[in-house]
This record gives C-alpha cells, structure tokens and sequence, in this order.
C-alpha cells in the first residue's frame, strides 16, 4: 500500500474478473475517485472474460471523465492474483450456468418454484454447496498470499460465501456486501418527499436493520426526528395500495418488477418491515410460492432460466460491440459502496452501512458466529458490527430456521456429507414433500452439479 497522503496507490485481486455486472461497477467507481490509484489483477477460470474486462477496464480510464488512473491486468492463477494485494474482491459464479438450470428446473419439476434461486430454497442451498467449496478454496489461498488484506465478498449465496470465508481461515477480515437494503432507503426517501416534501437520499434514511442476506428486516427508520416507517404505513392506508393483483396487471410485470404487496403483507401480520427485493423474500417464506399464480397474485414473476442462460451468453458480445465504438465510456456512479469502503478501511472517512458478518452478538437470539446482516461502523481498518437487538418472535423464527439450514449446509459442504446437506434441503420452508420424493429431487439435483462437488460419493 504505498503513495502520498492524498493519492493512495493500491493492489486490488479480483477473483471472479470476468464479472458482468460488479466488475464493471467497481471500475467506474474507481475512476470517478481522485484519491486511489494502482493495479487491479482479474482472475478467472473463464480467462477470456477476465481479458475481456481487461480490455473495458482501459477504456473506462480513457474516459475524459475519469479522475483515478488503474492498471488492468489478467492474472493465470488465484496465487498470482493474491500476492500482495490489498484487498481482494470476490464476485463469482458458482458453477457454470447451465448448472443454475439444473437448480431451477429439476425442482420445479417436483413443484418447487424459485423466482431468484441463488440464496435459500432446495436451488439456494445446492448452489451453496458449490459456493462453499469454491470459497473454501479461496480462502485458504488468502491466508497462505494476502492475510491481512480486506476481503470484500459480493457472490450469492452471501450468507453461505461469508461464512464459509471464516469458518476455514478464523483470522481472516471478511465481510459481505448487498444492495438490497438500499432499495428500502430508497423508498423511505420517496415517502419522505411525497408526504413532507422532504428532499433527502437514502444515505439520509436511517435505519436499524438485521436479519439474515435477502431476508432483512427493519424496525426503525428515521430521518432526524421524522419516524419513516409511519409514512410507511400511512401510504398502505390510502386506497388502492394494498391489493389483490390480478392477471391482467401481473401479465404487464417485467420479470424483476413487483407491486410491494409481499412486503405490504409482511409487514401486516409481523409489524416490521422486510427489506429486500419481493423476488428474493418470497423464497424463504412457503405463502407466497404454491404456484405461479399465488406468486402473480402477490405481484411477483418467475425470472426464467432461459432468459438467464441467453444473458449470461450474450453479454461478451454486447461488450465486444461497446468496446468497437470509439465513442468515449460515459462514466456514472454505480451507487455501490466498495470504494467508499475501501477508502474507510484506508483511514479516508468513516462510513456506516449493512454489511454481512459473524454473529458476536449484534443480533440477540440468533447463533453467535453465523453470518447475519446489520449495520456496521468501517473505519480504518476495521469494521465494527452495530448492536441491532432481537427480531420479533415470529420473525426470530423465521430467520432461525434459514440460520441453520446454513450452517449445515456450509458444514455439509466442508465435509462432503450428503445426508447433512439433504437435511438442510428437507427443512427448507419451500420443501413441501415427503421424504422419498425429496430425496429423488435432491438425488438428480447433485448429479447435475457433481462436476463442481469433487471428492464427494454421489
């Protein structure tokens, strides 16, 4: 870590460099800052997508906008990526993603939907197996090439990811990021305009939040003296808000939209507020999910794996074309906070945000050292969790049993134990089978991913 007072120059290791979505955040971001500077190493086993991003991380620097100036390099192996970085940043795919199709279909085969699949839910907890095997790796290269670089963790499954990070390095400084939060922010300030005319950013909205990654929870949300989650529930009351959608206006839904009304009903029956996507939340409740048309009912869409799998592939080729252009890279703050966090752990301004990270008792009720969301004080170099207290008891519950569907499967994952991990799979929510059903669904879902669960009897 080397440079001036006011420029630092820094070493980030990517791991997941062919990226098609953070990576590309975090350069734009990188360059819009005047106070860092350095080397970003790209690691991939996709290399030519690691090359690629290469390729896009120079034409970012070339932007006329552009104020921090980064090197962009591809590395051939994780150990090379690690060596003497700084921080490394982790955003992978686990598995190739003909292997989410595998997670998706042969479930929904026995009727089990997932509109997202990459968290909880027989999908969920497969993919974590993956995940976990792939961070167990990871995270013995950086105990071995960078322990003492900051860790900053953005794959799904987070909670699985995170955990993982410290389970096998203990020493390790990790922590989880996800922006699901900030949607929630966002829609406080909208209320706060609309109904008080107040013009504020969700970095104005404070809030007390806590839970477990894409099952998060709110019950306190001010701005200054203002009480936001009262606007909250004022505009529940005005008519029209809380609704039954019908096929017509469910018809119209893009599949990443929705009409709040998961969110309405939560907090309805649990008087606290759920603060992630609806896509994401539905999965780990079973009242939302009979069907497809419970689900539309609610204002929510299936994401197909066919559009999934035509996104993944088309992506190279869209950013072939954008790098042809010889027009300059318009450059936009992504709203992500990686820099910002990195400057913190540098000294450079502290931040408070939700991060992801192991219960030392920043949640009452919930099992110290598994990975739970809350906010958290970063600061030079440091990330102190804040005391959040305990979730109402329903909601306890709730939460409490997708904690130890977790933990056993970040345990079944590192022993290679298949009657673990069916047990996690057997007391998801969304499990609704017998036994013997469940375990023919579960049988073909690791067959269909054994490629990536190597060493284990299948």
């Amino acid at each position: 870590m080397k440079g001036s007072s006011s420029v630092r120059r820094l070493r980030l290791a990517y791991i997941g460099g062919g990226s098609r979505g953070w990576a590309h955040a975090l350069m734009n971001d990188l360059a819009l800052c005047p106070d860092l500077t350095g080397e970003v190493v790209l690691y991939d086993l996709n290399k030519p997508m690691a090359q690629l991003n290469a390729r896009w991380g120079k034409r970012v620097n070339e932007s006329p906008q552009a104020k921090g100036k980064w090197k962009y390099s591809v590395a051939n192996t994780l150990a090379e990526a690690l060596k003497g970085a700084d921080f490394v940043l982790a955003s992978i795919q686990p598995g190739p993603i003909e292997m989410m199709g595998s997670d998706l279909e042969i479930p929904k085969k026995y009727g089990i939907l997932h509109p997202v699949g990459d968290s909880i839910g027989p999908a969920g907890l497969v993919r974590s197996l993956r995940a976990a095997s792939d961070y167990a790796e990871i995270a013995r290269a950086i105990e071995k090439h960078c322990p003492e670089a900051w860790v900053l963790n953005f794959t799904n499954p987070m909670t699985v990811c995170t955990r993982t990070l410290h389970k096998v390095f203990p020493g390790i400084k990790a922590f989880g990021n996800c922006h699901e939060v900030f949607g929630t922010q966002h829609r406080l300030a909208e209320l706060a305009k609309e109904y008080l005319g107040l013009k504020i950013t969700r970095d104005d909205v404070r809030i007390n939040v806590k839970g477990v990654n894409h099952f998060t929870w709110i019950d306190r949300a001010t701005y200054g003296d203002v009480d936001l989650i009262r606007l909250y529930e004022r505009k529940m009351k005005e008519p029209g808000e809380v609704r039954v959608i019908g096929k017509e206006e469910a018809e119209k839904l893009n599949i990443f939209g929705h009409c709040k009304q998961v969110g309405y009903d939560l907090f309805r029956r649990f008087g606290i507020i759920a603060a992630a996507g609806e896509r994401h939340l539905v999965e780990f409740v079973p009242w939302y999910l009979k069907d497809e048309a419970t689900l539309h009912r609610w204002g929510v869409k299936l994401t197909p794996y066919s559009y999934r799998k035509e996104r993944y592939y088309s992506s190279p080729d869209t950013f072939k074309k954008r790098l042809a252009d010889k027009k300059p890279f318009e450059l936009y703050g992504s709203g992500e906070e990686m820099v910002r966090q990195m400057k913190a752990l540098l000294g450079m301004g502290d931040i408070r945000t939700n991060v992801n990270l192991p219960n030392v008792g920043q949640i009452e009720g919930l099992p110290r050292d598994a990975v739970v969301e809350t906010n958290a004080f970063i600061g030079p170099n440091s990330v102190v969790p804040e005391f959040s207290g305990r979730l109402p008891m329903g909601v306890e519950a709730l939460v409490t049993r997708v904690v130890q569907n977790q933990e056993m499967i970040v345990e079944a994952a590192l022993r290679k134990d298949k009657t673990l991990a069916f047990q996690a799979i057997l007391n998801d929510s969304l499990t609704n089978l017998p036994t013997d059903r469940a375990w023919r669904m579960f049988g073909e879902m690791l067959r269909a991913t054994k490629a990536k669960l190597p060493g284990w009897k299948l």
